[in-house]
């Protein structure tokens, strides 16, 4: 009997060795294929905050790995980031290395650069060719449209984004491999030239592309895989995107502020504010400092508004007779960039008041002239005000206080020339990051709505992941 015991005993440890083996062989034959982005979860790089770092086709040692992620060129055409050209000196962004990757839909040039009456060169191309230098891109409209350029800049930024200058995003040709899901609508220029219906048009263009876009949407795999969570939409102007916000309030929208959105539908928790395209030109070289600066306080803007204009008319008419308080009527356009900038750049503060909405470009304008903003909008939520104190650059004063007989002239009159040198200072240091260019540069408004953006991947994922927790038991009822 002892010998049919052992037998007994070393059949289950075979069956065991033959299941550890064969495990073995799966994971090795699945290795191959297997890319980061396909577990769902986002994969940090070595520094976050770091954009992507070049890839040179010299670069032999982890040509293999790289070869499982590719992205788009600057003409939409998949490529290798280890693929250099045949002299093995191009240089290309390693997606890995950004801070987010990012894939973008080729809608028709309708909703993009058509709204600028760009014309594609073939019937199949939808995106301008921005490898030849000697022609620049399509140009956005001037004057006020500028203030919500912002869906321009971080599309051109993507279409670029193969080559150096690295960005902190990178364009990938899977969106399996992407952490996020670039909807390339230009929603504001829609809507500040075509809301209105021109006859005998019933439906005004803005509209009917609104529509459009929700329907495409809602086909693609990709909003349905997570419910469009993992989707960015750029909705800067407060009126834009007004027939599709509801529809397409899963997405994660950049917006200028929250002042005309239900809390269902857009809020700080989801989504991200960028800053509006500053109007007033850049001090640079700025050495106007505290004693260089004749006036005190200084506002720029209408008083009379449709929402939000009785503080402006109750600080206005408490403050119009006070010594070195200087208030200019009208925008920007109104007396133009250069005498806008010099009111600004000759005053040691400058007065952001809650108008139409919490937020206006006027704050930005205040940022890189340098001037002190004081900031008066209960309401206002800052761009990455997770990472960036506005404290040590501004001075916020509540609605209630600011209409207090002497409260303001009092408390900004209170500020020593070290406490003010000291904004001023910081003021230089961060108006880089309020700076819209193309090609982009480092650090500046672009790069720090994609840092943004990619800070809000996890929590992305998190909903993504409990709202899946019961997937499998649904299924087999």
């Amino acid at each position: 009997m002892a010998p049919l015991r052992g037998r007994t005993l070393l059949l289950p440890l075979a069956a065991a060795t033959v299941l550890v083996a064969s495990t073995i062989f799966l994971f090795a034959a699945a290795g191959a294929r297997w890319r980061p982005a396909d577990t769902g979860l986002p994969v940090p790089p070595a520094v976050f905050s770091a954009a992507a770092v070049p890839v040179t086709a010299s670069s032999n040692a982890t040509t293999g790995a790289r070869k499982e992620l590719s992205f788009l060129d600057e003409n939409g055409h998949p490529d290798d980031p280890a693929a250099g050209s045949d002299s093995g000196s191009a240089s290309r962004c390693d997606p890995r290395a950004a801070a987010v990757r990012v894939f973008m839909y080729d809608l028709p040039p309708e909703f993009h650069f058509g709204l600028l009456v760009w014309s594609p060169p073939s019937p199949d191309s939808v995106w301008p060719d921005l490898t030849n230098d000697a022609t620049p891109p399509p140009r956005y409209p001037g004057g006020l449209n500028q203030q919500h350029s912002v869906e321009y800049w971080l599309t051109l930024d993507l279409l670029s984004s193969s080559s150096p200058p690295c960005s902190a995003a990178v364009r990938v040709a899977d969106s399996r491999d992407a952490d996020l899901i670039f909807v390339p609508f230009f929603a504001s220029l829609s809507y500040n030239r075509h809301s209105r219906p021109v006859p005998p048009e019933k439906v005004g263009r803005d509209k009917a592309l609104q529509e459009k876009l929700v329907r495409y949407l809602m086909a693609r795999p990709e909003w349905k895989r997570y419910g469009g969570a993992d989707h960015v939409i750029v909705a800067h102007h407060p009126n834009s995107l007004l027939h599709a916000r509801a529809a397409l309030s899963p997405a994660l929208f950049v917006l200028s502020d929250f002042g005309r959105y239900h809390p269902r539908v857009a809020r700080l928790e989801k989504d991200v504010i960028a800053p509006y395209k500053h109007m007033a030109k850049t001090f640079v070289n700025d050495s106007a400092g505290f004693d260089d600066r004749p006036t005190l306080l200084y506002f720029r803007g209408a008083i009379y508004r449709k929402e939000g204009g009785s503080i402006r008319q109750e600080l206005y008419y408490m403050l119009k007779d006070e010594k070195d308080v200087y208030f200019s009527f009208g925008s920007v356009q109104d007396h133009g960039a250069s005498k806008a900038s010099q009111g600004m750049h000759s005053s040691k503060f400058c007065l952001n008041i809650a108008g139409d909405t919490p937020s206006s470009n006027r704050l930005f304008d205040a940022i890189v002239s340098h001037c002190v903003p004081v900031i008066i909008s209960d309401d206002i939520e800052l761009p990455y005000e997770d990472v960036l104190d506005y404290s040590k650059f501004a001075i916020f004063v509540r609605s209630s206080d600011a209409v207090k007989k002497s409260y303001l002239m009092r408390l900004i009159s209170g500020v020593s020339k070290e406490q003010w040198t000291s904004m001023w200072n910081r003021l230089k240091e961060v108006d880089k990051h309020f700076e819209y260019q193309y090609p982009s540069q480092k650090a500046n408004a672009v790069q720090m709505i994609w840092q943004a953006l990619a800070r809000r991947v996890p929590a992305i994922h998190l909903k993504v992941h409990r709202s899946s927790r019961f997937s499998r038991s649904d299924r087999g009822k």
